[in-house]
């Protein structure tokens, strides 16, 4: 794995290395001594996956605050997505500044989000499906969220929003919510 550093402290970009011939090819999805040597978590509590039908479906800004604060790691099973993090650490240098990368399902590149970032994508293409690891398991009273055209975080996603949940709709600007960290 080749883990890239990103313009906010504690998140990477991780793409496979690949070992391939005439069969296919093969990589490690996840190394625990790898991470380990990297710094970030390498214990995972729980996995999900999101399918999403409809090109430039976005989801997000979520994240869960503590204790059950959780690190998150994003592959794209299938189609490619415009993932997006935001530091939501108050005492962070980077608060309240957001980084993206585009995960393809060919591509196989990931990203790692620590604790105290909020995360959302928008779907570049029809089914769209991710595969996150989780550090820690859903907690439905500790979840929190922004709004993901909150003028003052600035996010320029890449599609006309073609669906959103009720939910993300209604989320308030950053500046509204109730610190993480």
């Amino acid at each position: 794995m080749i883990f890239t550093p990103l313009a906010l402290n504690g998140a990477y970009r991780i793409d496979l290395e690949r070992r391939g011939d005439h069969r296919g090819s093969f990589a490690r999805l996840f190394c625990q001594e790898e991470f380990r040597q990297h710094g970030l978590t390498d214990v995972w509590s729980q996995c999900n996956v999101s399918h999403s039908v409809q090109k430039g479906t976005l989801r997000g800004m979520h994240f869960q605050r503590p204790p059950k604060a959780d690190a998150k790691l994003v592959k794209c099973m299938a189609g490619s997505v415009f993932d997006v993090i935001v530091d939501l650490r108050r005492s962070s240098e980077t608060y309240g500044r957001w980084v993206s990368v585009t995960l393809t399902s060919e591509g196989g590149e990931m990203i790692y989000v620590p604790q105290g970032f909020a995360h959302g994508f928008q779907t570049l293409t029809e089914n769209a499906q991710l595969l996150y690891f989780h550090s820690d398991s859903y907690s439905p009273e500790h979840e929190g969220g922004f709004h993901h055209a909150d003028v003052e975080v600035g996010i320029t996603w890449p599609l006309e929003i073609a669906s959103l949940s009720d939910r993300d709709k209604t989320l308030p600007p950053l500046s509204k919510v109730e610190p993480v960290s």
